[in-house]
């Protein structure tokens, strides 16, 4: 169906960020004829991949997985260099992808959608931009990104610091800027990883604040050999197949024996395999009940300390890295190059703050409860107000009174992951309950893309244009959420994954833990008893609206 932009200026489709999800929506959405006028507060496209530019960023989904699989002559034509790209290469991926199917002429860069309105009377939801300006569509698709909103920092006395504080998050710092400089990095997740080695290396003396030890997998990154590559696009169609129908979004050793059902000899064997392979299938892979075991995922996790202490030589430092709070897996495990032999140069401390908490930050320095560290330079690898954080900073409410971040007081409330009952014609991209972050996120990004797609021309060709969520529906969807991961070790965890890392932050956890495959067939059983769960039906006409003014070049 061909879709003309009204006189009124009301376009179909209002999609708000310009990542992988965003760049999507965007092509899926014209192709079937929609107009489409999307936002993106970077002064380019790329979301976490033109944010995150931190030393040593990367992806820690194999280059080959991570990445569109909608066109054939797209994966073809694209060569990655590494086995984990690089956010640098990433960005040139996205930017090609763009310029490929001219993306860019839907987005106006540079502009923050601060409200969200859906008008009960006009059927229509009304955005307002940061420019002052604002745009109406039809529908509203939310494609902000899980990890985009920066946590704030919540450190006594930071404001009094007088040296140089960079964020992962927002970096703007050379590498060159840290020779000869004393830098603390706060921070030991997957950024503070990533980046504490490259640091190291410029340092005159690097100290590591370091709350919470994870388990870090070695990358072992490498260059992709011509043949490897050439292998793989010759298999790519069933390789994408096993992605969109596996667990996380890309192909896994598919186990069927439990840890305790082999002898100590044969798990260690195994283990030992699965580590010097590294990357998601490896060691956590090995048995088919290392997440929902405690027994059974201990033998993993046992295995992993005893690396860190073969890697460390300071017992006391091994010690102290060693990953004794949480099950292995139950959070993101991190992936690093060259993490734990950090900790073996003259030049890095590393600071426990379980051990001594941070007590202020002074105008030079950090004070903890034993010691000073003087500091030049100070680095937040803090994370995320994850998943939640962005979609409530749209501030979206409706006319009759309702407002999502009253609704989601608690914790999201959403139906599939797509959807939130009571905001007709909202929908959310791998969002709040979907599969989305215990997943390659561009196999959910494209899942749902298409699903909402294939939803949206159902309603075209059925002369419907209001879709919202049954009440029941969205109560069944959250307690079915509950239970699956209520099922796992991600239960027994205070992770970002359940919101625990921010003050104040309800928790609950943020994802459907029961697999990209399963959530598929779920979603497609939904389509086929026709749309089950949603309420479809046919709006009062739309009263005239102002032109869209979007304070920026289109």
């Amino acid at each position: 169906m061909e879709h003309q932009r009204r006189d009124d200026g009301v376009v179909d489709v209002i999609c708000i960020g310009a990542g992988f999800a965003g760049l999507y929506v965007s092509h899926v959405m014209a192709k079937a004829g929609r107009t489409v006028a999307g936002f993106e507060r970077g002064a380019d496209l790329g979301g976490t991949w033109y944010w995150n530019t931190y030393p040593g960023a990367r992806c820690d989904i194999e280059s080959i997985y991570y990445s569109y699989s909608f066109s054939d002559e797209l994966q073809q034509e694209w060569e990655w260099s590494e086995r984990f790209a690089t956010q640098p290469e990433i960005l040139r991926y996205l930017n090609h992808v763009a310029d490929r199917f001219d993306l860019r002429r839907h987005f106006t860069f540079g502009t923050s959608v601060v409200s969200a309105t859906w008008s009960e009377e006009e059927a229509l939801w009304t955005v307002g931009l940061d420019t002052g300006g604002s745009c109406r569509g039809r529908y509203l698709i939310s494609a902000v990104g899980p990890l985009s909103t920066a946590k704030a920092p919540d450190l006594p006395g930071i404001e009094k610091f007088t040296g140089r504080r960079v964020s992962t998050s927002n970096w703007d710092l050379p590498l060159e800027e840290f020779d000869g400089k004393r830098v603390a990095v706060i921070g030991t997740g997957s950024s503070g990883v990533q980046c504490i080695p490259l640091i190291a290396d410029h340092a005159q003396h690097l100290t590591v604040f370091q709350r919470t030890p994870n388990y870090v997998m070695p990358a072992r990154n490498a260059p992709l050999e011509p043949d490897f590559t050439r292998q793989i696009k010759e298999k790519y169609r069933a390789l994408r197949t096993l992605c969109r129908y596996s667990s996380r979004g890309f192909p896994e050793l598919l186990r069927t024996d439990k840890a305790l059902e082999v002898s100590e000899e044969e798990r260690q064997r195994r283990y030992e395999a699965g580590y010097l392979v590294s990357g998601f299938t490896s060691v956590g892979d090995e048995f088919v009940d290392l997440l929902t075991d405690e027994e059974a995922n201990e033998t993993a996790a046992n295995f992993l300390r005893e690396k860190v202490n073969e890697i460390v030589d300071d017992p006391v430092t091994a010690s102290l890295l060693e990953p004794r709070y949480h099950a292995f897996g139950a959070k993101r495990t991190c992936f690093g190059t060259d993490y734990y032999e950090t900790y073996n140069r003259t030049n890095v401390d590393l600071v426990s703050l379980r051990h001594e908490p941070i007590v202020a930050v002074t105008e030079d320095g950090i004070l903890t409860t034993d010691r000073t560290v003087d500091v030049d330079i100070l680095v937040l690898a803090t994370g995320f107000d994850a998943v939640t954080g962005s979609v409530l900073n749209l501030n979206v409410t409706t006319s009759s009174g309702r407002s999502l971040a009253k609704d989601w007081a608690g914790g999201p409330r959403t139906y599939l992951g797509i959807a939130s009952e009571g905001y007709p014609n909202f929908f959310m991209v791998a969002g709040p309950q979907s599969p989305g972050i215990l997943s390659n996120f561009v196999v959910s990004i494209e899942q749902h893309v298409d699903w909402l797609d294939r939803l949206l021309t159902y309603a075209e060709d059925h002369g419907i244009d209001r879709i919202e969520v049954e009440r029941a529906a969205q109560d069944d969807w959250v307690c079915l959420v509950d239970k699956v991961v209520g099922e796992t070790l991600y239960a027994t965890t205070e992770s970002w994954y359940r919101g625990s890392n921010v003050e104040g932050k309800p928790k609950s956890f943020l994802a459907y833990a029961g697999g990209v495959g399963k959530y598929r067939d779920l979603c497609d059983d939904v389509a086929a008893e026709g749309y089950r769960g949603f309420v479809l039906g046919r709006s009062e006409p739309a009263a005239p609206a102002v032109e869209m003014s979007a304070g920026g070049q289109r």
